[in-house]
């Protein structure tokens, strides 16, 4: 199975242009039943904190996900703002399966403080997985979102669940685009896992933003690197690289939570 890393410059705070955007890169992209779209966070506006203008009230970006599954018959993983009745937002990553079914949902738990985010955003409560399941293969995946990153925890947390795959979406500055590399390659060393990262590139009217969407292999290989600006990568994921090398090298199983 493959995973397409949708590297975006999100147009801000405008979602039809977004979501023609995405369609417009993946045109080009030969993608398969039972691959993975993953797209970066708040793919439909940019990181922006004007939830009254930017949720999902009428479920546009959350359909534009359920068809672009539908018509690839890819699972597609994407995050969008949603408002709550109380007036506070969730940043949520959404999976949906090759069907257009919801396969899971969640919540970044670690809104980001020195952006301002926690003025406007709740943090989720729950780490989770999913079954990237597909032609009798399958393996386990757990999302997060960009500043999440930073917490190993959770991390560790999925590991325990049977995570074999993280999926991060991201708007991760350029000033920090050697954390964003860096962390990316040590959360798949430590968790002996696939990690893939996707971050936007452009910029939006406060920050620039470098790309450097990766997949990381279990043992802290770069297998895909997007660099900088709009594209698309593609690599393939395969369960039993990461089972081969826990196998031969167990160090996952000597932590002590």
């Amino acid at each position: 199975m493959r995973a397409h890393l949708v590297q975006l410059d999100i147009a801000w705070e405008d979602k039809p242009t977004n979501h023609r955007r995405i369609e417009g890169l993946l045109a080009p992209i030969t993608v398969d039943s039972g691959d993975l779209i993953v797209l970066p966070e708040m793919f439909d506006t940019g990181f922006s904190m004007n939830v009254e203008t930017t949720h999902d009230a009428d479920g546009r970006s959350l359909a534009f996900c359920r068809a672009l599954a539908q018509s690839t018959g890819a699972f597609v993983h994407g995050s969008r703002t949603v408002l709550e009745a109380d007036g506070w937002a969730r940043n949520r990553a959404t999976i949906h399966d090759g069907n257009g079914d919801l396969a899971r949902e969640y919540d970044k738990i670690h809104p980001f403080s020195f952006g301002r985010e926690t003025e406007r955003f709740r943090g989720g409560a729950s780490v989770t997985t999913w079954q990237w399941a597909y032609g009798g293969e399958s393996i386990c995946v757990c999302p997060a979102v960009c500043y999440d990153l930073r917490f190993p925890e959770l991390f560790r947390t999925g590991l325990t669940m049977g995570a074999e795959v993280y999926v991060i979406g991201a708007n991760w500055p350029e000033a920090r685009a050697e954390h964003w590399r860096a962390l990316l390659i040590a959360r798949a060393i430590e968790n002996q896992a696939f990690v893939i990262g996707v971050n936007r590139a452009g910029r939006d009217p406060y920050l620039n933003y470098a790309g450097g969407s990766l997949v990381v292999d279990p043992l802290g290989r770069v297998v895909a690197d997007a660099g900088e600006g709009e594209r698309v990568v593609s690599a393939m994921i395969d369960a039993e690289v990461c089972r081969q090398w826990r196998g031969r090298f167990p160090a996952w199983r000597d932590r002590r939570p």
